[in-house]
């Protein structure tokens, strides 16, 4: 079986002196480790105007110090750091070796060695063997083909995702501050809003309390429950629609457990990670844990979903001002919840601006699942075609429509 060194020269990459770093432009593309890498080509941030080793277009650019592994494939000429090796192709295919070298990404990373990080040497990567089943160079081209058909749906939904995603986040701001009717604003503690919405304090407008979690050593409370009872890990799947934990009827009686009306807010009162200041809506009748409290609304004044819209603009001032006065527990409390102000603007406007959030997130929701499958794809083409199980000309490839 032939090693990278048979098939391609190798080019071990060398820090130049910092004095030659910059962001304006000035020398070539500097890239120094996977952090610089992007789908399939890397992304400028410092250029160097004296390099001391150089990568071509279409080398394979592999990172050899922590992590070992991942690959790109560099689009220009460009000086490469010693956390990169550039790997040039000579008897093999270049888009073949690219997801060769992806396909024996983990066989690599093993290589690495080092008791602070790990890396890999010129010797090291050399000897790694390729092309294990000798595909010929048009059976490779076909390879590589099907592959990179693949992968560019994929960077594309990639994309699509991002784009999405970002223009929710861009609206959320947008449309909490100026509204759709296209009002003057006026200055609020929450920040500027339409003139006509008023700011009314959420326990105004919904009953505010939190849960409990009934002793987990007790199975009269657990076993055989019917009763659905969420933890705080639900909050981020932000519209619940169902449990996965359920306690009895005695638990509910002796631990005092509030049952939960369909279409109340749910917010993370405590958390590790990102899970505290996150919000959520609930589609049926449930008990929660003391991680969260519940905002069960009681004004036909407001549309629950565009109170969650909202809420999801205050995540950030949620979790700053669950560390107020120098707590360290970083926990925020039903009292505060209840004095926290949201804008009410009419009905009509609550609902649209609800819907556009519902369409975005529809979107988001498609572009995922489209997302995943197409990278389900990739792995069992990536394996059955470097493995020979299944040969390029028998691919029906319908999830690419």
């Amino acid at each position: 079986m032939p090693t990278l060194t048979d098939v391609a020269d190798l080019i071990m990459g060398q820090s130049p002196p910092s004095s030659t770093y910059n962001e304006g432009g000035d020398g070539l593309a500097f890239f120094q480790g996977k952090a610089d890498f992007g789908f399939r080509h890397p992304t400028p941030r410092l250029f160097c105007n004296a390099p001391l080793k150089i990568a071509k277009p279409h080398d394979i650019l592999m990172s050899v110090r922590a992590p070992v592994g991942p690959t790109n494939i560099a689009d220009r000429e460009c000086c490469i750091g010693r956390g990169l090796a550039a790997i040039r192709p000579r008897t093999i295919n270049g888009d073949f070796l690219f997801f060769n070298l992806r396909y024996i990404e983990k066989f690599i990373a093993s290589l690495g060695s080092g008791s602070t990080f790990h890396a890999i040497n010129k010797t090291q990567l050399g000897s790694v063997e390729v092309n294990e089943y000798n595909f010929n160079l048009p059976e490779q081209r076909k390879i590589a083909k099907v592959l990179g058909l693949v992968q560019r749906a994929m960077e594309q939904q990639e994309r699509l995702l991002q784009f999405t995603t970002e223009l929710k986040k861009t609206l959320l701001h947008q449309l909490f501050t100026q509204g759709l009717r296209g009002e003057p604003q006026k200055q609020t503690e929450i920040g500027p809003v339409p003139e006509s919405w008023e700011l009314v304090p959420l326990g105004a407008l919904a009953k505010i309390g939190n849960g409990s979690t009934p002793k987990r050593d007790n199975e009269g409370y657990w076993k055989g429950g019917t009763i659905p009872w969420l933890n705080s890990a639900k909050i981020h799947e932000r519209f619940i629609n169902q449990a996965d934990q359920f306690v009895t009827e005695l638990a509910v009686k002796e631990c005092h457990l509030p049952r939960v009306k369909p279409g109340s807010l749910l917010i993370a009162i405590t958390g590790q990670g990102k899970t505290l200041g996150n919000s959520a809506l609930v589609s049926f009748e449930t008990c929660i844990n003391q991680h969260l409290a519940y905002a069960q609304f009681t004004t036909p004044k407001v549309i629950p979903e565009f109170v969650l819209w909202f809420m999801q603009t205050r995540y950030e001032h949620l979790r700053s001002m669950s560390q107020a006065g120098g707590s360290t527990k970083g926990a925020l409390t039903c009292g505060y919840l209840k004095t926290y102000p949201v804008p009410v603007p009419s009905l009509g406007e609550q609902r649209d601006i609800a819907d556009v959030f519902a369409a975005l997130d529809r979107k988001e929701k498609v572009h995922e699942r489209k997302h995943v499958a197409q990278n389900d794809l990739f792995r069992t083409l990536l394996h059955q075609l470097m493995t020979a199980q299944v040969h390029v000309h028998a691919l029906d490839l319908p999830e690419l429509n």
